[in-house]
């Protein structure tokens, strides 16, 4: 029985590590392919079309139906219940780290991501030439893409990185606004 626990835990950690890599040279040809760091940003969050990813939103927008399926977490009520969701619940199901939900504004409107553990990093080490580069950007999209198709409009930005020498990792979250949802003419 134990030996299949750690088959199992090896095997995520295995295609953890494969996805970690993949994304990688993913990254690594996106530099090649643009000019500059902040375009490579740009298609990050945006993660242009290829045959094994879809875009960074786009992959939030399908990523939503997954994770509503998979999980038992029924509508939220406010944002701050949205912000423990997102921590808790799918930041620990799709890239197995908690990161710490903090740095609340005083509107309640605005909050950080603490990634003291960010596995799309491992084995990475930016070059000198890149230092606008946004590595993770990938993040962005999805939470903003995932977050839209529940009706929320937010701005998601990276604030801190340890790539770029900071001590944590921080994801800054604004709620923009609920989206309202507009049904054809006849179809109410």
């Amino acid at each position: 029985m134990s030996r299949q626990s750690n088959r199992t835990a090896d095997n995520k950690k295995m295609n953890s590590e494969l996805f970690t890599l993949t994304y990688g040279a993913l990254v690594t040809q996106l530099c090649k392919d643009y000019e500059n760091d902040e375009e490579v940003n740009k298609q990050l969050d945006k993660f242009i079309s290829l045959s094994l990813f879809h875009r960074g939103y786009n992959i939030g927008v399908r990523l939503i139906e997954d994770f509503l399926a998979r999980s038992s977490v029924g509508r939220c009520q406010d944002f701050r219940e949205t912000a423990d969701v997102i921590a808790k619940v799918a930041f620990k199901m799709y890239l197995g780290i908690t990161p710490s939900v903090t740095n609340w504004s005083p509107a309640g409107d605005e909050f950080s991501l603490i990634l003291e553990n960010n596995p799309l990093v491992d084995f990475v080490e930016l070059p000198d030439n890149h230092n606008a580069l946004i590595y993770s950007n990938l993040l962005c999209g999805v939470l903003r893409g995932a977050l839209e198709m529940v009706q929320m409009a937010v701005d998601v930005r990276f604030a801190q990185d340890t790539l770029r020498g900071d001590n944590v990792t921080e994801i800054r979250m604004k709620f923009i606004k609920r989206i309202e949802e507009n049904l054809p003419a006849g179809d109410e």
